[in-house]
């Protein structure tokens, strides 16, 4: 039997439910993973509380490790035995087995650790995205990396710090203050007690920054347009605060010329582009075998303590990445 989240209703984190399922064999193409650690993200957030709309009841989760237990009819990719990780699409991670299509998994190196596979690999492939083909990030630029101490945001500071970049990051507190230190910021805004705006244009010379990797959403999307440089690029990928609504294209051009892109993992790890992906994932092993890349594991929780996570996560009480033990 496994067990699996379900949610019948969407809204808080006490709308997370438990089942045991019995799992049918794999099909054709598909593959069944034990889970040995599994990812908690955001967007696990937003398909709870419908944000992001799901078809309920709904399992959660897109981000796992694990091994294959047993393969489906023409599955040549895997067999029994193998260690593998998934970033979705298909949700239902927050479970301790289930069945997957094989071409939703991704081998794990020998010297990755389940842990950090679960724990990097939605995050660090948005990094690698966001840095390196979405914003096209290049040496010498100033960027600024909102909520700097997230799991997305420790690792994309150490991105951009590879590529050369020079990184502003916010945070709220002391203690994510040195985190993201520690990951490489050059420079710290508190935006809990300082104007963002105000702060990095002081930095910058009254320029701004080329770029604005912006994950917050609503609280900050105002900060983000006043720290962009003229004919700068604002990556708003993420909804922490609430989704942004009713942007003025004309504020845009008073704040010179401004690009905005509103980008997802899914749009730059296509199924159709599996080369691409596959790049993508093998890259992000790179930069950790390396030493580019740390991925800080901030806090563990049971499988069943699910809700928990959300609410730590949502109250921003978490940093670097939070994974399920089931």
């Amino acid at each position: 039997m496994a067990r699996v989240a379900r949610i019948e209703r969407t809204g808080g984190p006490d709308v997370i439910g438990w089942a045991d399922v019995e799992l049918p064999p794999p099909g054709p193409g598909e593959v069944r993973i034990r889970n040995t650690a599994i990812g908690v993200n955001f967007i696990d957030t937003y398909h709870r509380s419908g944000l992001y709309p799901v078809e309920l009841p709904a399992g959660l989760g897109l981000e796992a490790a694990g091994v294959v237990e047993a393969v489906g009819k023409g599955v040549t990719s895997f067999k029994p035995g193998d260690r593998v990780c998934t970033f979705g699409p298909v949700r239902g991670a927050y479970a301790t087995e289930r069945n997957l299509p094989a071409d939703m998994l991704f081998p794990i190196p020998d010297d990755i650790s389940d842990e950090v596979a679960a724990a990097a690999l939605l995050k660090g492939c948005t990094a690698e995205f966001l840095a390196d083909r979405c914003a096209k990030v290049e040496a010498g630029w100033t960027v600024l990396v909102h909520a700097a101490a997230g799991g997305v945001g420790l690792i994309l500071v150490q991105w951009l710090k590879a590529i050369g970049a020079h990184v502003i990051g916010t945070v709220s507190t002391e203690e994510k203050a040195a985190q993201a230190r520690a990951a490489g910021a050059d420079e710290i805004v508190r935006y809990d007690h300082e104007d963002v705006a105000a702060r990095v244009r002081a930095l910058t010379g009254g320029a701004g920054v080329r770029v604005v990797f912006d994950g917050v959403g609503k609280s900050t999307w105002e900060a983000s347009l006043g720290s962009v440089a003229r004919r700068g690029l604002i990556v708003s990928y993420g909804n922490a605060s609430g989704p942004v609504t009713g942007v003025n294209l004309a504020v845009l051009s008073q704040k010179g010329s401004i690009f905005v892109t509103r980008p997802t993992l899914f749009d730059y790890y296509s199924a159709a582009d599996e080369a691409s992906a596959s790049a993508g994932v093998v890259r992000l092993w790179q930069m950790i075998r390396s030493g580019k890349v740390t991925v800080a594991i901030g806090r563990r929780y049971p499988l069943e303590q699910a809700a928990q996570a959300h609410r730590d996560l949502e109250a921003r009480a978490t940093s670097g990445s939070s994974i399920l033990i089931p």
